[in-house]
C-alpha cells in the first residue's frame, strides 16, 4: 500500500472536524485516538447511537462523520440519511465489517460519500478522511464500483425510490464519457488524460454532472450510472 501523504499543519481552526458514531465504546475511543493523532484532523464529539450522531451532527456541524453502520436506536443509514438531509457540508463514511453489506449500498444512496471496512488500516482510514474531506468523496473507487455492480445486479427492481429520476436526464456523448469512467473508478486526472482534457475541465464536467442527476457527491454518480444502465455490473 502507498503510503498517505503527509498531513498539511494546519491551526486548530482549520483542522477537519469529525464526529465518531459507534456503539462499541473500545472501538469509538481507538477511534478518536487515532483521528486525533493527526495534527490536522480533530474529534469534535462522540456518539454511542444513531439518533445521537444525528444530533450531535447538528449541534456541532462536522466536516466529516465516521459512521458506524449497525447502531442502536437508529441505525447507521437512517443517520446518515438525516445528516445528509441537514447539511450539505458534513460527509459521511460509512463503516462496516463486510465489503458486501447491502446497507453500505443503501448508505451511499442516502447520502454518504464512501465506506471503509473495520479492519482498514490506520494509515489507511486517515488517509481516506483526508480524501473525503477535500471533497473527493469516493472511497477506493475499484472496490466500490465492484460493490455496487454485485448490489445492482442481485438486487434488480429495489423497491427504495432513488434521490434522481429513474430516466437519465439528456447528457451530451462528451459528460456520457466522463460519467462512465467515474463509475469506473477513475480520478480526475485520470479522465483528463484518458479524455485528453485539462484537469479544470473533467472538474467541470464533473459539477454538471452532479447537477444534471441531482447527486449529492461522486459517490453518487457511480450509483446513478449502474442503476441507469450506463455501466454493466461484470
Amino acid at each position: 500500500m502507498t503510503e498517505p501523504a503527509p498531513a498539511p499543519d494546519r491551526p486548530p481552526q482549520e483542522r477537519v472536524r469529525v464526529l465518531v458514531a459507534d456503539d462499541q465504546d473500545l472501538l469509538r475511543g481507538s477511534l478518536r485516538m487515532l483521528v486525533d493523532s493527526d495534527p490536522a484532523l480533530t474529534v469534535v464529539a462522540e456518539a454511542r447511537t444513531g439518533r445521537e450522531a444525528v444530533d450531535l451532527a447538528v449541534s456541532t456541524r462536522p466536516d466529516l462523520v465516521l459512521m458506524d453502520i449497525r447502531m442502536p436506536e437508529l441505525d447507521g443509514l437512517a443517520a446518515t440519511r438525516e445528516i445528509c438531509a441537514a447539511s450539505d457540508s458534513t460527509r459521511v463514511i460509512v463503516l462496516t465489517m463486510f465489503d458486501l453489506d447491502e446497507y453500505v449500498y443503501a448508505a451511499l444512496r442516502a447520502g454518504a460519500s464512501g465506506f471503509l471496512l473495520k479492519n482498514t488500516s490506520p494509515e489507511e482510514l486517515l488517509r481516506a478522511v483526508h480524501v473525503v474531506a477535500d471533497g473527493q468523496a469516493l472511497l477506493a473507487p475499484e472496490v466500490t464500483g465492484r460493490l455496487i455492480a454485485e448490489l445492482v445486479r442481485s438486487r434488480p427492481g429495489h423497491p427504495e425510490r432513488p434521490p434522481w429520476p429513474v430516466t437519465a436526464p439528456r447528457l451530451t456523448p462528451r459528460e456520457r464519457e466522463v460519467l462512465i469512467l467515474i463509475a469506473r473508478g477513475r480520478a480526475n486526472h485520470e479522465i483528463a488524460a484518458d479524455l485528453h482534457l485539462s484537469h479544470a475541465t473533467v472538474k467541470t464536467y464533473v459539477s454538471r454532472l452532479r447537477t444534471k442527476v441531482a447527486a449529492r457527491d461522486r459517490a453518487q454518480l457511480v450509483v446513478f450510472a449502474y442503476e441507469n444502465g450506463l455501466v454493466q455490473a461484470h
